[in-house]
Parts: structure tokens; sequence; C-alpha cells
């Protein structure tokens, strides 16, 4: 009688204590396709699972670490289910994943930049006009120097 652990069908509570995520997370990530192959129900409807799941989960949890997608991940993991080794694709994500944080940093850099001329020139006490007028002188722009702005841009 093979009655390893390989072989045994684990129910959703078990892979829920055994990988510390939640039920409701597998259940979405069963509904949503992305344990398909580990996944069967008994007679009476109940999630089983294969032992195979556990991998899975591993690395879906990895992948979302390193900042890929759900819908990422899916397509990593039918390329390795039609039996390919995805590494390839996963280094192509991966190498987009850098380049879209290197845009992120540019953009915070310019942000900060922006947030820095803002304090350097505070003013706790603004010209009483321009209190009138705006909600917070220090970040709002009345409009005759946004006309001027533009009128020479």
């Amino acid at each position: 009688m093979v009655n390893s652990a390989v072989d045994r069908q684990l129910k959703i509570g078990e892979v829920s204590s055994i990988t510390g995520m939640s039920v409701k997370t597998i259940r979405y990530y069963e509904e949503i396709g992305l344990l398909t192959p580990a996944t069967t129900r008994s007679h009476s409807g109940y999630r089983l699972f294969t032992s195979t799941v556990l991998n899975r989960l591993a690395f879906i949890k990895r992948a979302q670490s390193l900042g890929l997608s759900l819908s990422e991940i899916q397509e990593l993991l039918v390329v390795h289910d039609s039996g390919e080794l995805p590494c390839g694709a996963v280094k192509q994500h991966l190498l987009l994943k850098v380049e879209e944080i290197a845009q992120q940093i540019e953009a915070l850099a310019i942000l900060k930049s922006e947030l820095l001329g803002l304090l350097s020139g505070w003013q706790e006490q603004p010209p009483s006009d321009r209190i009138a007028q705006t909600i917070c002188p220090n970040i709002q722009q009345l409009r005759r120097e946004e006309e001027e702005i533009e009128a020479r841009g």
C-alpha cells in the first residue's frame, strides 16, 4: 500500500497551516486558476490539493514579493504547466520590474526636488491677500501667477 505524503490529498485548512496563507487567499488563487493542476474536488465538493500545491504557492508568494502581479505569475505558471522551465520568462519580467523601479525612482527624485523647493520658500504667515484666495498659499499659486507662467512658456 503506497500512501506517501506525495500521494496524499490535502484539505484547504491543511494547506493554509503549512504555507501560512489564509484559506481565503488559497481559495481565491484556486478560483482564478493559479492552482488548477494541483486542485480537485471531493464528491462532497470540498477542495482537495495534491502536495504540488505547496510548491506552487511558494512560487506565487516569492514572485509576488519580487513585484510580479498575479496575471504575470499566471503567465509563468502556464509556461511551467506546459512542461517548460519558465526561468527565461521570469528573467524578462524581472528586467521589466527593474526598469519600472528606475522610472519610479526618477519620478520620486523629481517630486522630492519639488517638495524641497516648496519647503525652502515656506512662509508661516503668508500675505493676507494670498490667504484669502487660496487654501494653503504655500502650495497653491494664484491664478494670475499661473497665467504669467503660461504666457512665458
